[in-house]
């Protein structure tokens, strides 16, 4: 890799521009110019961007060896999709791969079993049935253009700053009991690790990057308490909870999903699993972002 352009540079889009070997040069694409000092700090170079190619953008792909989107599509489809194939038509020939970080929500509801990438895709809500969509325009631009397109299928996603420890420290943790429910997750820094696996290696296809443990989601609050010492919140039954409509359409999806292909791809997980994950953070004090450290009301 020599430049990559990530359209979309947010928490994961940092975490994977972090992880990029010294000298590659990055640049990176945001709507709100009070976000460029947070880009500038993980070496991205910041490019507004709201929907629209501006000569910045299309000097960044013409310039782009590997692209990664991580911008979610709306009522009016990917605009990033649109400023690459703009792109290709006018012709970039560094571009070598491009990376699209998609969701396990595609595959919808499977009653608790196991999906893998060959399964079904029954999407329930309508930001899923768009990230489908968005996924088979950028495979078939892909094929048209002759450049590897990988799509990253991701389950919920957590680390340093977006963890159970945070919404304990915060009194935000609730543990919502639905039977039989689970959940898979992905730290952060391993969905930075699969990019650049991926992108090393100018690997296309489609992959899950989920952990090796879904679980209820009120285990992984109990967890966290017991590493923090705290009393973990009461139990909720999810009937009686207060959601709003997007949380609530969450619990609408029971799934167990594999990460068998990633893994054959040789990706070797750095947190296989929540309590690994949570295990380093408690030690490193890195789950707040540097506010680890700041005093928390013991039960």
């Amino acid at each position: 890799m020599k430049t990559v352009l990530i359209f979309g540079a947010g928490y994961s889009g940092k975490a994977f521009a972090r992880a990029l070997p010294p000298g590659t040069a990055v640049a990176g694409t945001t709507r709100s110019p009070e976000k460029f000092a947070a880009l500038r700090e993980a070496g991205i170079a910041p490019l507004p961007f709201d929907g629209t190619p501006t000569p910045e953008i299309r000097d960044a792909l013409r310039h782009a060896t590997h692209v990664v989107v991580s911008i979610a599509p709306d009522e009016r489809g990917d605009p990033a999709l649109d400023a690459v194939a703009a792109g290709l038509a006018d012709g970039l020939p560094e571009l070598r791969w491009i990376g699209y970080l998609s969701t396990v929500g595609v595959y919808g509801d499977h009653g608790g079993g196991w999906v893998d990438e060959a399964s079904a895709c029954r999407p329930v809500s309508q930001r899923s049935r768009r990230r489908l969509e968005a996924e088979r325009q950028w495979l078939d631009l892909g094929r048209r253009a002759g450049v590897p397109v990988a799509v990253l299928r991701l389950s919920g996603i957590y680390g340093p700053g977006r963890n159970a420890f945070v919404n304990l420290r915060d009194g935000t943790a609730r543990r919502l009991i639905k039977p039989g429910q689970v959940f898979n997750r992905i730290h952060r820094d391993d969905i930075a690790g699969a990019l650049r696996h991926l992108a090393e290696r100018d690997l296309g296809g489609t992959f899950n990057v989920t952990d090796d443990m879904p679980a209820p989601p009120q285990d992984v609050v109990a967890y966290a308490a017991s590493l923090m010492n705290v009393e973990p919140p009461p139990e909720i039954p999810f009937e009686t909870a207060q959601l709003s409509p997007m949380a609530r359409s969450f619990y609408d999806e029971n799934k167990r999903v594999s990460n068998a292909a990633i893994k054959l791809a040789g990706y070797a997980f750095r947190f296989p699993d929540y309590r690994a994950a949570f295990d380093a953070m408690r030690a490193a004090g890195d789950w707040a972002d540097g506010a680890a450290r700041s005093p928390m009301k013991r039960s």
